[in-house]
């Protein structure tokens, strides 16, 4: 079985970490920090929750203002560097959550700490609440960043202020009104940092869900002028294109499906086990007297709680297929329980997708082992 992705937090962990902050701290209470950690709740604390009860923790353990606390952790910075500790490093998160609990009356401070620390661990989820609360002068902060020098830093810019990042807040005012978000996205879509194109797209993506329209705009605008910025319109339409949006279908060049049909459309495993897979298979014939660029899905539909049923769109693929063609192809689609989904049996179906429109759709039953 494998590790809970929460026992990052471990006693090596905490060795190292305890180590480092008496090295900048030499006042730090190790024994007394650690006492704090595992209490008796502990066990039962998932990831997030560990992650603010250490916030809690360190701060009990320090005894400056909060300015020199902060000065405190960035000293500390580079000694995990020195102490092997990498900037990739889920575990601090903890540092920018510090300053988004105890920073919030100290906006200067509060600022000046996110821009540092997120060299080492990202910020994003930790300057949304001062989004919320300072909306204009924070988008105003964002555009600064997307100047700065540090592709982190650049990185932020973009990655804070997405309307509905996973595992966040949501940003209730941009996701209404994204317009303040779209300067800086245009600042970074060509940025010579990947992982800064790759949050420019996401935050669009995010975009997409509640203002289409903007998304297409931009999309059909910023296509064509670079491999890179193409890469970056084509991942910020990717909820669109799973919508099947004609417009957007049309922008990438999938066409009219009228000489393309499916046939033999079959369900191998009528009846599937949690923890088992659902197997089906079909033919796709393209009739043209010419290749066809296809874009190739399937939806599955979910049975929720209540009985009513929810669709998620998988791709199969995406290439030209040959002019009078027939393809036979077999897929599987795991049911094995994950912490994202929760599975509730009885009803399901699967359905075929080609170009944005659904063609077929078939039963199946999810049952208990």
């Amino acid at each position: 079985m494998a590790e809970l992705f929460k026992n990052i937090y471990n006693p090596t962990f905490f060795s190292r970490f305890t180590e480092c902050m008496e090295k900048v701290f030499p006042k730090f209470d190790t024994n007394s920090f650690l006492k704090e950690i595992y209490d008796y709740e502990w066990d039962n604390k998932e990831l997030k929750q560990r992650m603010r009860h250490i916030t809690h923790a360190l701060k009990n353990h320090l005894t400056g203002s909060f300015n020199t606390n902060v000065e405190l952790l960035l000293e500390l910075i580079p000694v995990l560097k020195q102490n092997d500790f990498r900037s990739d490093n889920l575990e601090f998160i903890f540092l920018p959550d510090f300053v988004e609990i105890y920073g919030a009356d100290d906006y200067d401070t509060s600022i000046y700490a996110f821009e540092e620390i997120t060299k080492f661990v990202s910020c994003e989820f930790a300057v949304r609440p001062f989004i919320i609360n300072h909306q204009k002068k924070m988008m105003q902060q964002m555009m600064d960043w997307s100047h700065h020098e540090h592709p982190m830093v650049r990185r932020l810019a973009s990655e804070g202020c997405r309307p509905r990042l996973p595992w966040a807040m949501a940003l209730p005012d941009l996701k209404k009104d994204p317009t303040p978000i779209l300067p800086i996205l245009e600042k970074l879509k060509a940025d010579a940092s990947e992982s800064v194109r790759r949050s420019v797209a996401n935050n669009l993506n995010d975009i997409s869900k509640d203002n289409p329209d903007i998304v297409i705009q931009l999309a059909k605008k910023w296509k064509g002028k670079s491999k890179e910025l193409d890469w970056v319109v084509k991942h910020a339409c990717r909820t669109l294109l799973k919508q099947g949006i004609p417009e957007v279908m049309r922008l990438f060049g999938f066409g009219k499906v009228d000489n393309i049909s499916i046939e033999k459309f079959q369900i191998q495993t009528p009846v599937v086990h949690i923890g088992g897979d659902l197997k089906f298979s079909f033919v796709l014939k393209n009739t043209n007297g010419k290749s066809s660029k296809i874009r190739l899905e399937y939806g599955l539909y979910y049975q929720k709680a209540n009985g009513s049923l929810s669709k998620k769109v998988f791709k199969i693929s995406e290439k030209e297929y040959a002019s009078d063609s027939s393809t036979e192809i077999l897929r599987r689609q795991p049911f094995k329980i994950i912490t994202t989904r929760k599975f509730h049996v009885g009803h399901h179906q699967v359905s075929l997708i080609i170009n944005g429109i659904e063609l077929d759709k078939k039963d199946f039953q999810l049952i208990k082992k």
